[in-house]
């Protein structure tokens, strides 16, 4: 991959028949916003589009916003989350959720039945949401016992109210997200809220899995025409698992090969495959600053922190620069791209989420938000230790992302 500015940015084909999920043949992208603009489209459905606010919103804080946001709310309320369970940003939201409901607004929820627990979710919160009006369905339940039911979960984390403002990031509803990302049971995450063109296809997303679920089809009121709130554009990008490259895949490669001066990714669960590997590396030899900020010794599997490490020898031999965050679990999934692009969203750099999980991430255009990001990036860093040396037990356990690549990849 050429990546000098004046340049074009070409993915060349595949080394071996094994690279199943190298994106095939020369693909030349011309530099520029229109260019990216139409080669996203061409691989995803989406583009950016103007008309967009959208806020970072670090650690516990998401909690404050999506109840205000609820009880601001006059029509709908959708929420659709991987993890969900009692506790007290639960008894919050749930709190919230009532007061609109008696105040007329229609509330849908739709919870994962592995991530929330199910036993938990339904002795405790649903019996109290179901009492107050709110209507709630599980994503595909577990008794029904083939790998599609069992793997394919939806790893979303959406809020939408209104079909006007929307949130998503890496949060769930629980303890574990409490707090300023510093202390060993509180998570560190980013979120974003959104206002702009993009709730809609955030709704859409909801709309789908409520409907997956059983849900009736939404009202034509829950898609408002929506009204330009700032200057970014940004799409949200919905990806499901597939036979092939996901769309969650073409995104990250597509917007990492644009990168010119910087590529910033923080991934909670980083386990790239041979072509992210490539790619990172090729960018790297083109002059950009790629850092990689990953968890570090508190990380909540253990079999992801191998196959993270084993990433660690081929990235540091050609100048990739790698940290591993110290306080607590690094959960979030961001990147930031030169001066003005940056992804925030649930997914993440792993074999689960670009294969077989439901995901949606934002991909956006807007200098405030990059600079937000980068800020967040550089402070986490000061957090963190860099990896400097590989301990040779790293190369022993890239077996480890090997076999998850092989087995999630030939899932369908």
């Amino acid at each position: 991959l050429n990546t000098t500015p004046s340049a074009l940015v070409r993915w060349e084909a595949p080394n071996t028949q094994n690279d199943v999920n190298e994106m095939h043949g020369p693909m030349v992208l011309p530099p520029g916003f229109q260019a990216f603009s139409h080669a996203l489209y061409q691989s995803t459905g989406q583009m950016p589009v103007p008309g967009h606010r959208l806020d970072i919103i670090n650690n516990g804080c998401v909690f404050d916003e999506i109840c205000q946001a609820i009880r601001q709310a006059r029509e709908s309320v959708h929420i659709v989350v991987f993890i969900w369970r009692e506790c007290e940003p639960s008894d919050r939201i749930v709190e919230a959720m009532l007061e609109r409901v008696k105040a007329g607004v229609a509330c849908r929820v739709v919870v994962d039945p592995w991530g929330s627990e199910v036993e938990n979710f339904r002795n405790t919160v649903e019996p109290r949401l179901r009492a107050g009006g709110v209507e709630v369905h599980y994503f595909r339940l577990l008794s029904e016992r083939w790998l599609g039911r069992i793997f394919g979960r939806t790893h979303h984390k959406l809020v939408i109210t209104d079909g006007k403002v929307g949130f998503t990031g890496g949060f769930g509803i629980w303890k574990s997200w409490q707090g300023d990302g510093l202390c060993p049971t509180e998570w560190r995450d980013t979120n974003v809220r959104v206002e702009g063109p993009a709730v809609r296809e955030m709704q859409l997303a909801f709309a789908r899995m409520w409907q997956e679920c059983g849900g009736a089809l939404l009202p034509e009121s829950c898609f408002p025409v929506q009204q330009a709130h700032g200057t970014g554009h940004a799409c949200f990008i919905e990806s499901s698992g597939v036979s092939g490259i996901s769309d969650a895949e073409r995104m990250l490669r597509m917007v990492f090969a644009v990168a010119r001066e910087r590529l910033w990714i923080s991934s909670g669960y980083f386990a790239i495959n041979a072509a992210f590997l490539r790619q990172l590396i090729r960018l790297r030899r083109g002059g950009v600053d790629v850092r990689v900020l990953v968890p570090g010794p508190i990380n909540d599997v253990a079999l992801a922190r191998a196959a993270q490490r084993s990433t660690y020898r081929p990235l540091l031999a050609h100048g990739v620069r790698i940290w591993e965050y110290q306080p607590t679990m690094m959960h979030a999934k961001t990147a930031v791209v030169d001066g003005l692009r940056g992804v925030i969203g649930s997914t993440n750099l792993d074999p689960l989420s670009l294969n077989v999980l439901e995901e949606g991430s934002f991909v956006v255009d807007d200098a405030r938000l990059n600079a937000a990001l980068a800020r967040t990036f550089l402070e986490d860093l000061e957090r963190s230790v860099e990896v400097r040396r590989v301990h040779w037990g790293y190369r022993l356990v890239a077996w480890v992302r090997r076999a998850l690549w092989w087995v999630f990849d030939r899932f369908e």
